[in-house]
């Protein structure tokens, strides 16, 4: 029983830490997060079947936006450099089955810098070439700055996507 008490109330604090980060957002509503304004939006709704049982496909918008003085940069020391930090904010539709290979959150990243990169070296005929690449140099997202993308969640038919908002800075 002691057992049994124990793991019941290291679960609900576990929980209640994972929630505590995030917060609920609804359609049309914005919310601000570390002086960021994050937008949520349906766009549009349709039933769809799936596995025989019906879903509501629901394509949908997020924009991110700085209203902070304050900018965010990372900026690339080498090439090739892996980078998996520059999320801003995390959509999380937590009622999603990501069915049909569908979405169950949607992340706001950091825009990339393009820097143009000439470089010569000799081609297979032995004669000495110029040539542009494009390189990413750095990611940032100045004040100002707004950022969006879209998804298609698939939820149980009558519900709305229960969407989460957590900040990743």
């Amino acid at each position: 029983m002691k057992n049994l008490t124990f793991l019941f109330s290291l679960t609900t604090v576990f929980l209640l830490g994972i929630s505590a980060n995030a917060q609920k957002i609804s359609d049309g509503q914005t919310i601000d997060v570390n002086g960021m304004s994050v937008t949520f939006n349906i766009l549009n709704k349709e039933s769809v079947e799936s596995g025989g049982k019906q879903y509501d496909r629901y394509k949908v918008s997020a924009s991110v936006k700085n209203k902070s003085d304050k900018g965010y940069n990372i900026r690339l020391s080498a090439f090739p450099q892996i980078v998996s930090n520059i999320g801003l904010v995390e959509l999380d539709c937590i009622n999603a089955t990501g069915a049909r290979l569908t979405s169950k959150k949607i992340e706001l990243k950091m825009k990339a810098q393009m820097i143009n990169v000439t470089y010569s070296a000799y081609d297979k005929s032995g004669k000495f070439t110029t040539s542009t690449i494009p390189v990413t140099g750095s990611y940032y997202f100045d004040p100002g700055d707004t950022i969006e993308d879209n998804a298609i969640f698939i939820v149980p038919q009558g519900e709305k996507p229960d969407v989460t908002i957590r900040s990743l800075k």
